[in-house]
């Protein structure tokens, strides 16, 4: 079978205000999801998919897709949203799905669904360049939101990327000067984006936070001394934290850390980023945190 791999992101700017067209900062991770095809000329009409998280099977479906009917399953919930996603891509594609030919389609999940680096964002990269069709269409279509993590899928780089009035991003390079000293706690649990985007909306929109945050994302990405960077995620996290009416995440888990601890992504689940202090993984081990990784570890 024939192979495409999308990296799975991690958000370092403009949570939640991205919807709304903050400038963000992306970066790809090692991890992230292959998607293998292969289709027979067999006039079958079906679409035979399974898909894996880190080698272990977890959807198993077969789809008529003359009638869009889920024949067989072992998930109906799952089936049904690749079923959606499946229909979109007919929709967009000027080739797949239009003959009588049977499609055979497989994805792995290289990281815990619980890791939010982009389950969703990596299927639809792949999908779209299997299918020759616009990746952030299709994403618009199946599941919304900003995009961002679709470009970082889509161009395997990290990307400064912004949403509103349109979609502008370019590639960049981000490896700051004190990558080593960084390091991503992950927090055992992954929060609902969505919920969380909900949330957000419900506050009046600010076009001056939107123009700070725009601001914070360019300081953070030209930083190299860690100090100033620390400074930048510190106050980052305060000016969301002062308009979503939530505490950051050092305050909830890590009051008395000596360094910065900034939420990568939705608050209260996921990853955090923070930089090494002391014996600092015997201290996130007694606070019930076992997942540290170095930059080395995480990033691509």
């Amino acid at each position: 079978m024939n192979r495409i791999f999308s990296p799975g992101k991690l958000m370092l700017t403009s949570e939640y205000v991205a919807v709304d067209g903050a400038l963000v900062l992306a970066l790809p991770t090692k991890l992230g999801q292959s998607f293998f095809f292969e289709e027979k000329n067999d006039d079958q009409s079906l679409i035979f998919w399974i898909a894996y998280h880190q080698d272990q099977l977890w959807l198993e479906t077969i789809i008529d897709y003359k009638t869009w009917t889920i024949l067989k399953t072992n998930d109906q919930k799952s089936a049904e949203f690749i079923l959606k996603v499946l229909k979109n891509v007919q929709d967009l594609s000027e080739t797949k799905f239009k003959t009588n030919d049977s499609y055979h389609l497989k994805t792995n999940l290289e990281f815990p669904p619980d890791f939010g680096l982009g389950s969703s964002a990596t299927l639809m990269s792949n999908l779209g360049q299997w299918a020759a069709v616009n990746p952030f269409l299709l994403n618009e279509q199946s599941l919304g939101g900003s995009g961002y993590d679709v470009a970082v899928a889509k161009e395997k780089s990290a990307v400064l990327y912004k949403r509103f009035p349109e979609r502008i991003y370019k590639r960049v390079n981000y490896e700051p000067a004190f990558k080593d000293e960084l390091i991503f706690v992950h927090l055992n649990q992954k929060q609902d984006t969505r919920e969380g985007i909900r949330h957000y909306q419900s506050k009046p929109k600010s076009q001056d936070l939107i123009k700070e945050f725009d601001v914070l994302t360019e300081a953070v990405f030209r930083s190299q001394i860690l100090e100033e960077f620390s400074e930048l995620m510190t106050i980052h996290e305060q000016k969301l934290s002062d308009f979503l009416e939530m505490p950051t995440a050092k305050e909830k888990y890590f009051h008395n850390y000596p360094n910065f601890v900034k939420s990568l992504g939705a608050w209260g689940g996921d990853f955090v980023l923070t930089a090494k202090s002391g014996d600092y993984k015997s201290y996130f081990n007694r606070q019930g945190y076992h997942q540290i990784f170095s930059w080395q570890d995480l990033m691509m």
